[in-house]
């Protein structure tokens, strides 16, 4: 996923306008309209000010996958339980722990 789907898809996640990320950053909002067009990109700096905003490795931005991390979906996975509060966590990884056993379930019945 490049960069500017990935800056769209935060933007709208959290319901904010692309108006108000440029405001809080303190860059022009023409400038945050082209790098969530894709006619531009960051700086470093504000690469690492974006990064920041949104709670989100600038790895993930640039989707550029850690070692231990194997796919967008992976990586997804990891910065959505970040954001969660730890009971969200909890109840997450619980309903997780749930399509593990239906899954294993479903293994059986057809072995």
């Amino acid at each position: 996923m490049s960069f500017c789907d990935k800056l769209r898809s935060l933007i709208e996640e959290l319901d904010l306008t692309q108006k108000q990320v440029a405001n809080d950053l303190n860059i022009a909002p023409s400038t945050m309209g082209g790098y969530v067009q894709g006619s531009s990109e960051p700086d470093f700096e504000t690469l690492k000010k974006i990064a920041i905003y949104f709670r989100v490795s600038t790895d993930f931005l640039l989707d550029l996958h850690a070692n231990n991390s194997n796919t967008f979906i992976e990586d997804e996975l990891l910065r959505v339980f970040r954001a969660m509060t730890s009971e969200q966590q909890f109840l997450f990884i619980e309903q997780g722990k749930v399509f593990v056993k239906s899954n294993q379930k479903d293994k059986a019945k057809s072995s």
